[in-house]
């Protein structure tokens, strides 16, 4: 079947009346009689391929009535219009061939337990919900890069591997290092740093590690995040930039990902009213906002997901809650000029309980307390020369975030928990497959 040109699902409608070969796998099969309907998938879609009796030889029907669950196969056949089809097509089968015979397919359409299903991750991922919401990743991590692209913002990638602790000793993964010990990366901050000190505005993607002994809904101990960091800005420039990308992000799903939003269901009118400006509050405001809503909150605590829930509530939008308590924050914040008990930093909270998405704030840029800092929190001085070196050498004042990638898809997505937001998740208790 030469002459049958290899076409994806996605692409199906630029092909109607053609003859085209569909290679994928059977994703599910019923039969009537002459006729069996294939819904096959290929990773862009899935469509319906119908085999009638009397299109094909005895072998391709008898084959089209006994293979199994997902099967890999080659559909050979005509697209036609089908106006009850989720995508308007659907394929009269010429021919078929089997390329492998699966055996008995562990995930049937019948419920499942998410554990099974965690077990079986590698196969989980065929299903067209985890389809829809990797696609939504891919568009998420796609308008992040596009947006920093675009405005002027230099990729530099960050070590993974590091001498010191970034946000806590205490969610640390050590690892050996030949003759020494090292710790994979809670952050690409404290290099960005550097690098922005270099070429001005810049940012990191990739994979950070947190060794937190968290069963939550909200936590994963490896997950991806993108950190810019901007010379020259201070905490309110660093606040406009939060807001201009996170609506930059919400407005290229609803433009890009309506399909994938209706298959989980989501409420899209939600995202719609993603705009800025969002809301800011002091930390001190959200204070009050908990006690006026019955919650008790002492002020010096930092927010848990519970009091975020609260306040998110409070706003159809994402909300920005600016100047913590210095000893919430960790040591690199620089302090509130006029109150020195306050850190210049933000915590950007999603709506609908999804909690805090972004974290960052302005820089300590002083070297003298900078060194203070390092002291206080009983930090190694010699790990951080380098670092130092950045307040010696030309420092100027700077801010910076970091977005997790993670949380961010749980909220655009509707998701209840965010192991479904990337591949293969890693939790304290899952570290397979």
């Amino acid at each position: 079947m030469s002459e049958y040109r290899h076409v994806y699902i996605s692409e199906i409608g630029n092909h109607q009346g053609q003859d085209i070969c569909l290679k994928g796998w059977l994703y599910n099969k019923r039969s009537s009689g002459k006729l069996h309907f294939l819904q096959v998938r290929d990773g862009t879609g899935i469509i319906q391929a119908v085999v009638f009796k009397g299109d094909v030889s005895e072998e391709v029907f008898a084959t089209a009535d006994r293979i199994p669950q997902e099967s890999s196969i080659e559909v050979y056949g005509t697209v036609k219009e089908d106006k009850r089809s989720p995508i308007g097509f659907e394929i009269g089968v010429k021919d078929l061939e089997l390329i492998s015979e699966a055996e008995e397919y562990p995930i049937s359409p019948k419920e499942h337990g998410v554990a099974f299903l965690l077990e079986n991750r590698h196969l989980w991922l065929r299903s067209p919900r985890q389809l829809a919401i990797l696609k939504i990743r891919h568009q998420i991590i796609k308008s992040i890069r596009d947006y920093y692209n675009n405005n002027g913002f230099l990729l530099v990638d960050n070590p993974i591997f590091t001498p010191a602790a970034c946000e806590g000793t205490t969610t640390l993964f050590e690892t050996e290092y030949f003759d020494e010990k090292a710790y994979l990366t809670q952050s690409g901050q404290l290099y960005m740093e550097a690098a922005a000190m270099a070429f001005g505005k810049v940012y990191c993607f990739g994979p950070t590690f947190r060794a937190e002994k968290s069963k939550t809904r909200r936590h994963l101990t490896e997950f991806w995040m993108v950190e810019p960091e901007m010379a020259y800005y201070d905490l309110n420039m660093n606040m406009d930039l939060a807001e201009d990308f996170i609506e930059y992000i919400v407005r290229e799903v609803i433009k890009h990902n309506r399909p994938e939003l209706e298959v989980l269901e989501r409420d899209i009118s939600r995202l719609e009213n993603i705009k800025k400006p969002f809301p800011r509050i002091t930390y001190t405001e959200a204070i009050e906002l908990l006690a006026s809503k019955g919650k008790e909150a002492r002020w010096g605590d930092d927010f848990g997901a519970e009091e975020e829930t609260v306040i998110s509530e409070s706003y159809g939008r994402p909300v920005m809650i600016h100047r913590y308590p210095a000893q919430c924050k960790a040591f690199y914040m620089k302090e509130d000029p006029d109150d020195s008990r306050l850190a210049m930093c933000v915590d950007v909270i999603a709506p609908e309980g999804y909690g805090e998405i972004i974290g960052g704030g302005q820089r300590e840029d002083n070297l003298d307390v900078l060194l203070t800092k390092i002291k206080e929190h009983n930090l190694p001085q010699e790990a951080f020369e380098w670092y130092l070196d950045l307040r010696r050498y030309g420092s100027v004042p700077h801010s910076g975030f970091g977005l997790g990638i993670e949380r961010t898809v749980a909220w655009i997505c509707g998701l209840h928990h965010v192991r479904e937001t990337i591949p293969f998740p890693r939790m304290m208790e899952r570290l397979r497959p």
